[in-house]
């Protein structure tokens, strides 16, 4: 495990996922300040922070897997899909990339049109039930769509897994915006909170999408579509000593071991069928 947490891959991973929630951030939240020349719009917003999901997924995919997300990132613990110490690591590096974005955007905004820094907040015909309720169900499915347009079993034609995430992360916009301003992500809740200092019913932007993110999970990896891993694999995963390339290594070991020994036996086979056919005085001679 110590290993994996000193080696420059997950160091890297890290990185990305710190640099592209702190991008998120300033992107999404900057297209929701209310500027008074022109307001933004709901529909206007919901692309903003779809397209910024869009683009950083197609940068930082093949890095980290651009979570950028703590749902997200405890969504994969739940599958057994990345370690206990690589989800801990992810989600501070995550909340740390929140707050650098949402001071930056801070510090470039002009005091008149910052505001709250978009702060998400219940909508005040809104319990905090409710809103637990909706950010549960539009992280779900978000998670969900994570989930079957990543998944390596699949060998239709699945399109492009940024754009279709992207995707996600507008429709979601689109719904909970009326209710909470819509959060889906912990970590894009948590920095302008930090920077204002302002935690109404803070906790609702993590329960929510916390729960949506573990039952998204839940649905895909054990109801929808189970993997065939056993306890010993899920395991190794999640302590961290599953080593994909070593297991690539031994598995290629084994195809190679498996051709070698069909190939001894069929020539084994052709010793015996020539043998057989030499006369017996021959075979004499040859023993």
């Amino acid at each position: 495990m110590l290993k994996n947490v000193c080696s420059g891959a997950f160091s890297r991973a890290i990185l990305a996922e710190f640099l592209g929630t702190l991008i998120f951030v300033f992107f999404g939240l900057g297209c929701a300040l209310p500027w008074q020349s022109a307001p933004p719009s709901i529909l206007q917003i919901s692309l903003a922070f779809g397209l910024a999901i869009g683009t950083l997924v197609q940068v930082i995919g093949h890095v980290s897997g651009a979570h950028l997300n703590p749902a997200v990132t405890l969504a994969f613990l739940v599958a057994s899909q990345i370690s206990f110490l690589k989800c801990v690591f992810y989600i501070l590096a995550q909340m740390l990339g929140a707050v650098a974005g949402a001071g930056l955007l801070y510090e470039f905004t002009p005091a008149k049109v910052r505001g709250n820094l978009s702060i998400n907040a219940i909508n005040e015909d809104t319990t905090a039930g409710q809103a637990v309720a909706v950010e549960l169900f539009i992280t779900m499915q978000l998670v969900l769509c994570v989930f079957g347009t990543t998944d390596s079993r699949r060998s239709d034609n699945i399109g492009s897994p940024a754009l279709s995430i992207g995707l996600s992360v507008s429709l979601g916009h689109l719904l909970g915006i009326y209710f909470t301003g819509c959060s889906m992500n912990p970590a894009r809740s948590f920095g302008p909170a930090i920077i204002m200092g302002l935690y109404n019913y803070h906790w609702v932007f993590w329960v929510g999408p916390m729960c949506g993110g573990i039952f998204g999970s839940l649905i895909y990896n054990y109801l929808l579509v189970p993997h065939t891993k056993n306890s010993l694999h899920r395991l190794s995963i999640l302590q961290g000593k599953y080593d994909p390339e070593h297991e690539q290594e031994r598995e290629e070991h084994r195809k190679h071991s498996v051709e070698l020994s069909s190939f001894h036996k069929s020539m084994d086979n052709v010793y015996q069928f020539h043998i057989s056919n030499v006369p017996i005085y021959l075979r004499l001679i040859m023993l």
